[in-house]
């Protein structure tokens, strides 16, 4: 695929489904057995998420250290051959971006920069991969969530947490042309139902976020009836730990 080539991201059928760290049944999140599962059995989309090591490189992780594991030691302090010898379970290791964008040449990943100083070596991995075409990026930061965008001309992204905020007000006001102003560059939302008391997902939102050609996203959704409730609402992709239970909740909905 040209580096340059237009993004295909959003061309996965819909509704999205996102694995969420992969699918974490029977296997490690974020590691290629659990992308392996999850393609398998029918997701759209990996969502995953980065760190970096001691030595820049950028590596699929969740959690900035290894508290999960019993060890009292971060991420950024270990190299990448030393994650690499570290045993998850079922046989898998810590991998890097490169590796899993090499691995699956033709998945589209919805990738969510965790530091600031992972979002050059980020980059770098997926410009080496030749595969801007085919992820997203973003973070919850925005001045992170614009770095990484400006690292890889013509990425797709969604919208960071302030932005989300900024919109939502908009979005209730019923100020279409300031939440376009806000979203501009950003080709989805990837929100909570809710955050707090604060609903964020009803069909007033809904129908704002596509009124500007914008796409809503829900995290994290596990429950097959919420699924199916949020999607008969309008929304886009739901981002879920157990793809298999969403794969199948959509077969039974058509």
């Amino acid at each position: 695929m040209a580096e340059n080539a237009p993004s295909v991201f959003l061309d996965a059928p819909h509704p999205r489904v996102f694995a969420h760290r992969g699918l974490a049944h029977e296997a490690p999140e974020n590691t290629l057995l659990a992308f392996v599962k999850a393609l398998a059995g029918g997701a759209t989309h990996l969502e995953t998420d980065v760190h970096v090591s001691l030595d820049g490189v950028a590596v699929i992780s969740h959690d900035p250290d290894l508290t999960a594991l019993e060890r009292d030691v971060r991420i950024d302090q270990l190299t990448m051959t030393e994650l690499k010898r570290i045993n998850l379970g079922f046989g898998q290791s810590f991998t890097s971006l490169a590796d899993a964008l090499e691995a699956f040449p033709t998945a589209r990943f919805n990738i969510d920069i965790k530091t600031d100083a992972a979002a050059e070596p980020a980059a770098r991995a997926i410009r080496d991969q030749r595969a801007t075409p085919r992820v997203l990026v973003t973070s919850f930061n925005e001045p992170r969530r614009q770095r990484i965008v400006d690292l890889l001309p013509g990425v797709v992204s969604s919208a960071s947490s302030p932005l989300v905020a900024r919109a939502l007000a908009a979005a209730n006001l019923g100020l279409p042309a300031l939440v376009r102003r806000t979203l501009a560059g950003c080709v989805a939302v990837q929100v909570p139902e809710r955050a707090g008391m604060i609903r964020i997902v009803t069909p007033r939102f809904i129908a704002m976020m596509h009124r500007v050609n914008v796409e809503v996203h829900v995290w994290t959704v596990n429950d097959p009836a919420d699924m199916i409730r949020l999607l008969d609402l309008g929304v886009d992709g739901i981002v879920t730990d157990r793809t298999d239970l969403a794969v199948a909740a959509l077969t039974r909905r058509t």
